[in-house]
């Protein structure tokens, strides 16, 4: 059972578990584990509980297929809303956290929130600033050239600006394409 104050017992014993998974247990002899000198297994824990208390789920979260029940804590800052949320909930409820179906929806959830966002910013009387709020402005003064050598993300780069000022782009062509129909009634 998991979230108990006391580690739980193994489903097999480490005899069957190492025959079963090679490298079980590679770690259990102390000289050959470099935290041997100080770890302890003799202190308390700290659990004063057997089983945490359970935050309340004030709405419907999203859980994953494998788990029975939501953890004792979770987050509560964001809850789903809109079309990221009924895709996040379609995600969580149709596929596996082993398929890369679930990981790609959320992905795209991601998106489709993230496009919602620079949409109502773009409705609003003061929109994002895209210059001083992307730090695009820190780039040419901070090691331009210093700071993304070595980075795993180099071959995306260039489509950084793309993607900081898409939503802007299509925004102005949008605006200009009203304007100018407006202006030809």
């Amino acid at each position: 059972m998991p979230y108990t104050a006391g580690k739980p017992p193994l489903p097999e014993t480490p005899d069957q578990l190492r025959a079963r998974i090679p490298g079980w247990g590679a770690d259990l002899d102390p000289a050959d584990r470099p935290s041997v000198p100080r770890e302890r297994s003799d202190l308390d824990s700290g659990a004063h509980w057997d089983f945490p208390d359970r935050q309340p789920e004030t709405y419907p979260r999203e859980r994953s297929i494998e788990h029975e029940m939501l953890p004792p804590v979770f987050g509560t800052a964001q809850p789903p809303h809109g079309l990221s949320g009924r895709i996040r909930r379609y995600s969580y409820e149709r596929f596996s956290e082993g398929r890369a179906a679930h990981w790609l929806l959320l992905i795209a959830a991601d998106r489709v929130d993230a496009g919602g966002a620079h949409l109502r910013s773009l409705l609003t009387l003061r929109p994002d600033n895209p210059i001083t709020e992307t730090g695009i402005l820190a780039e040419p003064r901070r090691h331009p050239i210093a700071s993304r050598r070595g980075r795993v993300d180099v071959r995306h780069q260039v489509l950084d600006p793309l993607i900081v000022g898409g939503p802007w782009i299509v925004g102005a062509a949008a605006a200009f394409a009203l304007l100018r129909a407006l202006r030809r009634r």
